[in-house]
């Protein structure tokens, strides 16, 4: 589970293309071996939709949320790994212990700038902050099925995050050219974009290359992609 396809691309650019329907939304399905992805779409709710579809629709033995996250520490760089023991929602207080990795990260329901980020390292101690996974720990929680996470940063701290609500979409996508046209007038967005596409960039083949890894490794497993398509 991935929030938006920027994120995982060095990964699945080769993996089978999939298009199937469930609760009465169309989701892409990536394929490849024993692993599947899907790219839910920006915040809490786009998640809890995908991970319920693709839970029904393959039936797993392993939920994982993947993708960006944000730095609440100053010794993270972009391109750091997390692969957090602990996964806090920051709406409720509630707590899924995933049992592998160390260290905390945090749910929150928008998009955290530098201010925001400061306050939810002192609220909860953690080194990262997300938008999905929570919701992801939930959805697998409710089935019964093991949980893990594995985020990497693309923001650091001290980074001043642009403003995005306004630019996503009702099911979680990111309106990428209306954003592309506001920050076109707005000179002051300029650098801070370059930044965020240049860490993202490193961000995006340092967590491509950890689950390449992951993959290469359970290649062996005896559960094959096409056998958790019939199964659903």
């Amino acid at each position: 589970m991935a929030a938006l396809e920027r994120e995982v691309r060095p990964l699945i650019r080769s993996w089978t293309s999939r298009v199937r329907e469930h609760g009465g939304r169309s989701f892409r399905f990536f394929e490849k071996e024993n692993a599947v992805l899907v790219c839910a779409g920006i915040g809490p709710e786009a998640a809890r939709r995908a991970t319920e579809a693709i839970i029904m629709l393959y039936r797993p033995g392993l939920v994982e949320s993947v993708g960006f996250a944000g730095a609440l520490t100053e010794s993270q760089r972009a391109g750091d790994l997390l692969e957090p023991q602990e996964i806090i929602d920051a709406g409720d207080g509630s707590r899924v212990d995933t049992g592998v990795g160390a260290g905390i990260l945090v749910s929150f329901r928008a998009v955290a700038g530098r201010d925001q980020k400061a306050r939810l390292a002192r609220a909860f101690g953690a080194q990262a902050v997300d938008m999905e996974a929570a919701a992801v720990a939930k959805g697998a929680q409710a089935h019964g099925l093991r949980f893990r996470a594995l985020k990497v940063i693309s923001d650091e701290a001290s980074f001043a995050m642009p403003a995005i609500e306004s630019f996503v979409g009702g099911n979680g996508e990111f309106r990428t050219a209306a954003f592309a046209a506001h920050a076109a007038t707005h000179p002051g967005l300029w650098l801070p974009l370059f930044e965020l596409a240049r860490n993202s960039a490193k961000a995006a083949r340092a967590l491509c290359a950890r689950l390449e890894q992951r993959i290469r490794t359970q290649a062996g497993a005896p559960t094959s992609v096409s056998q958790l398509r019939s199964s659903g």
